[in-house]
């Protein structure tokens, strides 16, 4: 595993280059998953504004105007954040090289860095804005597609579903975030896409509405963006190791010398367990908790790596597990039994639906039609996943079902109506040509 991309290089390029303990894989992939939407995005709209389903919006823009007050000020609280965190690195590098996360998040920095970069961006700001000014400012009327739009709406998505995601997952680990509520908050781990999904829907439709988007076109749009920015957010989850695996494989152990993944029979778990006692003390209340199934790579796919059906996650980010032998550093931590790697099945199946949402995204002729087979799709996929993954379960009249299973059979359930009213309600006016 590749906690930030310092390690990812020393291990597949054989280059130690400090400065890149910086950059968090799972941020790292998270980043391109938004971009990877963005571009998919962008190229929808503009196919529907081909169309004529997605219209520009007149709007006027003063041009000419020197720097305002607002925004030299804005200008410069984002320099003093950049010069006193990210230049404070630099400069206090022992102690941040550390532990990367407390520092960001403590008062620790370079004031006099932060000040310096927030008068040299502040004074950019006012600079150009002031080579840009006219003596008479004069007022445009200028068309706003919608796919220009698609800066601010990965802004909002990203705001309005980091939020969703936390809170999402805290009410699902409601007794971890009452042990430790700003560890809970602060941290960069602990996040449910379902409720980054939903809240981050909520923001951005009602930001279309008032920007007079075509709300089935644009739903249509987001999908296949939304199904491979999922994958390519799940590489994060899996590169890093945070910790979003399945349960026990209890047909394979770890061997914590060199961290791969070996065959034992499955009787032999619980000796396994009790062996490492200690570990598993600390995540279940008792023995009999341990979610486990035993699954043994099929002879037929012998050619298949165990890591595929098994494996321990060995350097992981959130440092879960027993002491990998001979390991120096703060991510020397392997899972003594192996685990079911959910994320890669995750990557492997959503890379197939977003082929599937591409392939047949010209082929539906009635808007909103799109957004409901993927939202079918989506929920099939992560309802099946949730039975070898670990998450919290609920009491709900005898069934014990997950967040993730709940909010996946209403997706499915609210895919399949809307598929329905949108077939039921086409117009001509509607239907794509």
């Amino acid at each position: 595993m590749y906690p930030n991309l310092y390690y990812a290089f020393r291990d597949l390029l054989g280059l130690e280059i400090p400065f890149l303990k910086i950059f968090q894989t799972f941020g790292f992939f998270v980043a391109i998953a938004f971009l990877a939407g963005a571009y998919i995005l962008t190229r929808e709209l503009k196919r529907y504004e081909a169309l004529g389903l997605l219209k520009g919006v007149p709007e006027k823009v003063v041009t000419g105007l020197p720097a305002s007050q607002g925004e030299l000020i804005g200008n410069a609280v984002v320099g003093f954040i950049i010069g006193y965190k990210i230049l404070g690195i630099f400069f206090q590098w022992d102690t941040a090289s550390q532990d990367l996360q407390s520092f960001v998040f403590s008062g620790q920095g370079s004031f006099f860095a932060g000040i310096l970069v927030a008068a040299a961006m502040a004074g950019y700001k006012y600079y150009t804005k002031k080579k840009q000014a006219l003596p008479k400012p004069k007022e445009e009327t200028v068309l706003v597609m919608p796919h220009h739009r698609v800066p601010d709406i990965i802004v909002m998505a990203a705001i309005a579903g980091l939020l969703g995601a936390k809170i999402f997952h805290n009410l699902e680990n409601w007794n971890d975030f009452v042990q430790d509520p700003i560890g809970a908050l602060l941290s960069f781990s602990g996040l449910t896409f379902y409720g980054g999904l939903i809240v981050a829907a909520i923001v951005i439709i009602s930001y279309a509405r008032k920007k007079q988007f075509n709300i089935r076109a644009l739903i249509d749009s987001a999908a296949p963006a939304l199904m491979l920015a999922y994958a390519i957010g799940r590489m994060g989850c899996h590169f890093s190791g945070d910790g979003d695996w399945g349960i026990y494989n209890s047909a394979y152990a770890v061997d914590t010398n060199t961290g791969h993944t070996v065959k034992m029979a499955p009787a032999v778990f619980q000796d396994m367990v009790q062996k490492n006692a200690g570990f598993f003390q600390q995540q279940y209340a008792t023995v009999e908790k341990i979610p486990h199934a035993a699954f043994e790579k099929p002879a037929a796919l012998g050619f298949l790596p165990d890591w595929l059906f098994a494996y321990g996650y060995p350097h992981n980010v959130i440092k879960e597990g027993v002491q990998i032998a001979g390991c120096d550093g703060p991510y020397c931590k392997v899972l003594p039994i192996a685990v079911y790697p959910t994320p890669l099945y995750e990557i492997i199946v959503c890379l197939a639906l977003f082929g599937v949402l591409w392939a047949i995204r010209k082929r539906i002729k009635i808007p909103g039609v799109i957004f409901g087979i993927y939202l079918i799709l989506n929920g099939v996929e992560r309802f099946f996943i949730e039975k070898i993954r670990v998450d919290t379960r609920y009491d709900i009249f005898g069934f014990h079902p997950t967040q993730a299973e709940i909010i996946s059979t209403l997706l499915v359930i609210g895919g399949i109506i809307l598929i329905g009213i949108y077939r039921k309600n086409n117009t001509a006016a509607n239907k794509l040509s």
